[in-house]
């Protein structure tokens, strides 16, 4: 069975229910039962009309539902006139639904989660798992969610910049559970950059398939962290790297720059350099100066002064810092990296296990230990 296109047709039929008089989040519920069907039933007897077949069947599991409550009795008589079966209407609402699942008044975690599920598809369990949480406590997050928005209307337009924001974020949970929610960010973010043809959508895109690229070299036996100089760029898949660039030049050629597409740029420099060393760093630092313009980020900033470290020499970079603040993650370690590279080992060896102190992330720790233990011993020499 072709899940992906199962999971494609999500939003459409959640959006055909709600045309029809459902609530959203009976809507919800209702075509998550009707998917759980499909993928014990289209193997063996796949339906002529996916979208239809789904639409007809979570229709029957609402109307279930409604005439069970019977404090629900107004709403029963609204919903009991059944349409006639029929071809399905041909009007899209996936984009107003992405717009509904990242709504302002949501917290990050809460809109993720129920993104994933009313337009990604993906089950509770599916979900719970990938953020490696209990399905009970995931249910509750998706619950609340769903109630919160309970009376915001579908037909209002949304905020872009929260759908994109709030799919960067699934992409950067990584690849934990049995689902790939990089790979599923991706997917999303390619339909959004379809349905609304702007260009910042089509930079989301281009960075994750440039950073997607990558994967493979990321880590090394055991789950060891491989920083981008260290990576077997071999590795890299130039398929993905080759469509990013060409997703960004199209955005980038309607003139309108916006963080994502320069934030791509970076990444597509970085995928072409054969080598760190043959990396081009004053373009990179030139763009990071875009970025600086465009969201005034003091991790933009730290991220800046490593480029400037590469492009000018380490005392360019270490000029770089002043301003930022030293409480923000990654500080020690790019000012380690730094001290190291101007020869101040002693310095830099403190500061790599201060680093390493503050780490978010197992691997990133005992990366950061590693470093602190290879200068220490460069010390000693």
């Amino acid at each position: 069975m072709n899940e992906p296109l199962l999971r494609e047709l999500v939003p459409a039929v959640i959006g055909v229910l709600v045309r029809r008089g459902a609530d959203f989040a009976s809507a919800e519920d209702a075509v998550q039962e009707a998917l759980i069907r499909a993928l014990d039933t289209w193997p063996e007897d796949p339906p002529r009309d996916p979208k239809a077949w789904l639409v007809a069947v979570a229709w029957r599991r609402f109307l279930d539902a409604a005439r069970s409550e019977a404090s629900r009795r107004g709403r029963e008589l609204a919903v009991e006139a059944e349409p006639v079966p029929g071809p399905v209407p041909a009007e899209d609402d996936t984009l107003r639904l992405y717009f509904l699942c990242a709504h302002p008044s949501l917290p990050q975690a809460a809109a993720v989660a129920l993104t994933l599920r009313a337009v990604g598809g993906l089950t509770t369990r599916q979900i719970a798992g990938a953020y490696l949480v209990p399905e009970a406590t995931m249910a509750q997050r998706i619950s609340r969610a769903k109630r919160r928005i309970a009376g915001q209307p579908l037909n209002q337009p949304g905020d872009l910049g929260t759908v994109l924001r709030v799919l960067y974020l699934v992409f950067n949970e990584g690849y934990s559970g049995d689902v790939d929610l990089a790979a599923e960010a991706i997917r999303l973010a390619r339909r959004v950059a379809a349905l609304t043809g702007e260009p910042e959508a089509a930079g989301l895109l281009a960075l994750m398939l440039l950073h997607h690229a990558r994967r493979a070299s990321r880590t090394g036996s055991a789950g060891r962290l491989v920083p981008l100089g260290e990576q077997d760029r071999s590795r890299w898949d130039t398929r993905l790297i080759a469509e990013g660039v060409l997703v960004l030049q199209t955005a980038l050629s309607r003139d309108r720059l916006g963080e994502y597409q320069a934030q791509a740029a970076i990444a597509a420099l970085h995928a072409d350099a054969p080598s760190t060393a043959e990396t081009d760093w004053t373009q990179i630092v030139e763009w990071y100066d875009e970025l600086l313009r465009l969201t005034g980020s003091p991790v933009v900033r730290l991220n800046r002064a490593v480029a400037v470290g590469e492009a000018d020499g380490p005392q360019a970079g270490l000029a770089a810092l002043n301003g930022v603040s030293p409480d923000l993650p990654r500080y020690a370690a790019v000012t380690a990296y730094l001290r190291e590279r101007s020869g101040d080992l002693e310095r830099a060896a403190g500061l790599y296990a201060e680093a390493a102190r503050a780490a978010s992330s197992v691997p990133e720790r005992d990366h950061l230990t590693r470093e602190a233990a290879r200068v220490r011993q460069l010390l000693r020499r």
